[in-house]
């Protein structure tokens, strides 16, 4: 198979992962970011690194046709229409995978406009480079925050957002809808996919996964919200790349008068309390937690439940990484790379009515688990139904 696929937010974390995934079947890959500081660029570039790393090696394999995938880096913003439709008129993309995105649901309380400009504006200057040269199928990040604080769970595709609880879940609805007229209009094959929080070893520093990770490491205190009563659907960014490789394969068709337009839920179809999760990414770590119990933060919900049906049925694929192994491979990356854990501009700033020192909920800890300790903490991580205790 031979494709050339324009990779947006080729330098974020899934960006990063599905290119690595691309070159190795063999396909040739732009990769597109703009670089954005919203965190460290360090880790930007450690995962650029890797992709030009692995890029040469796949062209020093000669006897391996499945390896002559290629990289190509350009930095450039949606926003920056010309400059985007003169990249799409000389390349020909066959697949279009649009991870470029302002993210974060806390950032976009204190920064409106960086989400209108990216999100908004960024993404119909995608449509309309790829209206005037069309790719056989365009494949766009939205998230499971477009359903809101919807209770009917598992959560699925036909449940339309219409209560978004932030900005940012405002607009990636806003992408399914503009995504679904260019559909309507000219016949471009787009697919919606809703993310569900993803980790993963180099993975954003401004989600609980690596910020807990980092706090733990460093013998800091992790803020829980909600005093810890939540749960996630957390998937591994294995299985959001594997999702998303085998539907750029199968682009929606137009029948009778619908247009080729989807949206497809993309996660585990599992939800974890978050109990859980710290327990074991304690055990991962071999560092017990220390924890300030909080109230929830505005536009957060207390619940997220992929129904991932239609995805299996199209792909024959069901995302499978446990929970376990995704948190020891997090955890390896996470120690041998603690650099590239710096908090974010959004973490540095006072938390408002946040308590002191005095309401943690867990003393200062001498140093790391016993192996005891550990064998114990995991026995316990993965057990149906435990609740944060403090």
């Amino acid at each position: 198979m031979s494709m050339k696929i324009l990779v947006t937010g080729a330098a974020g974390f899934i960006g990063a992962a599905l290119c690595e995934r691309l070159l190795t079947e063999g396909l040739q890959v732009v990769g597109l970011d703009n670089l954005n500081p919203y965190y460290p660029l360090a880790l930007k570039q450690h995962r650029l690194t890797r992709l030009e790393a692995l890029a040469g090696q796949c062209v020093a394999a000669p006897g391996n046709a499945r390896r002559l995938g290629s990289f190509r880096f350009v930095k450039l913003d949606l926003v920056e229409r010309e400059a985007l439709r003169t990249l799409m008129q000389e390349e020909e993309f066959d697949v279009v995978v649009n991870l470029a995105a302002q993210a974060g649901v806390r950032h976009s309380i204190t920064q409106p406009f960086d989400y209108v400009d990216s999100n908004l504006v960024g993404f119909v200057n995608l449509l309309e480079a790829c209206r005037d040269k069309a790719p056989s199928h365009l494949l766009y990040a939205s998230s499971s925050s477009v359903y809101g604080d919807d209770t009917r769970q598992p959560l699925q595709e036909s449940q339309a957002g219409v209560r978004p609880l932030s900005l940012y879940a405002a607009t990636k609805r806003s992408n399914e809808l503009m995504a679904y007229s260019y559909a309507h209009l000219y016949g471009l094959p787009v697919t919606g996919l809703r993310f569900f929080t993803v980790y993963g070893a180099r993975g954003r520093p401004d989600m609980a996964p690596l910020r807990f990770a980092r706090k733990l490491l460093a013998d800091e205190v992790i803020d829980v919200y909600n005093h810890g009563q939540m749960a996630r659907d957390f998937t591994h960014v294995s299985d959001i790349v594997e999702g998303i490789y085998r539907l750029m394969l199968l682009p929606p068709t137009q029948e009778m008068n619908a247009a080729p337009s989807r949206v497809l839920n993309l996660g585990r179809g599992e939800p974890i309390a978050l109990g859980n999760f710290i327990n074991g990414l304690e055990a991962a770590l071999g560092v017990p937690a220390r924890k300030r119990l909080l109230p929830m933060q505005p536009g957060d919900v207390e619940r997220t439940w992929a129904d991932t049906s239609t995805l299996e049925t199209l792909t024959g694929f069901r995302p499978s990484v446990s929970l376990a192994t995704g948190l020891e491979e997090l955890a390896e990356w996470a120690q041998q790379y603690p650099s590239l854990l710096r908090e974010t501009d959004d973490e540095q700033s006072p938390r408002v009515g946040c308590p002191d020192e005095a309401g943690v909920a867990a003393g200062r800890h001498s140093g790391r688990m016993t192996k005891a300790g550990m064998s114990a903490m995991t026995a316990l991580a993965f057990s149906s139904g435990t609740l944060l205790k403090a």
